[in-house]
């Protein structure tokens, strides 16, 4: 994986880019088809702003901001929620898949004596 951090109208100082690659590296981890990941931090007025932008196989894009007073827990939430987004991806491919198959089924059927009626229908 590829992680990329950067700043806008302030410093990037060595604690906040520590953080943002720890989490991410941290949030990330059960995710192994994500490419890069980019942070953008971002100060408007007295909010402190995280953006991330991570990108995976198979067209996989993803973005989530946060802003609040703290740079810390802006970083924190925003990949919490690119975390969510990805999970909730995965899931969605994942569950699409049937639990038992129609072959299974009629296996099992077979062995058991039923007739093609008495089949289930999926």
């Amino acid at each position: 994986m590829q992680f990329t951090v950067s700043a806008r109208h302030m410093e990037l100082t060595d604690g906040l880019r520590d953080h943002a690659l720890a989490r991410l590296e941290h949030d990330l981890r059960e995710f192994p088809r994500v490419e890069t990941a980019r942070v953008v931090l971002d100060v408007i007025k007295h909010a402190h702003h995280a953006e991330i932008v991570v990108t995976a196989k198979n067209h996989v894009h993803v973005e989530a901001e946060h802003a609040c007073d703290d740079m810390y827990v802006s970083i924190d939430e925003a990949v919490g929620k690119a975390a969510r987004q990805l999970r909730k991806l995965r899931d969605r491919v994942v569950d699409h898949k049937h639990a038992t198959k129609l072959g299974e089924l009629e296996v099992e059927a077979a062995r058991n004596g039923a007739a093609p009626a008495d089949i289930p229908e999926v």
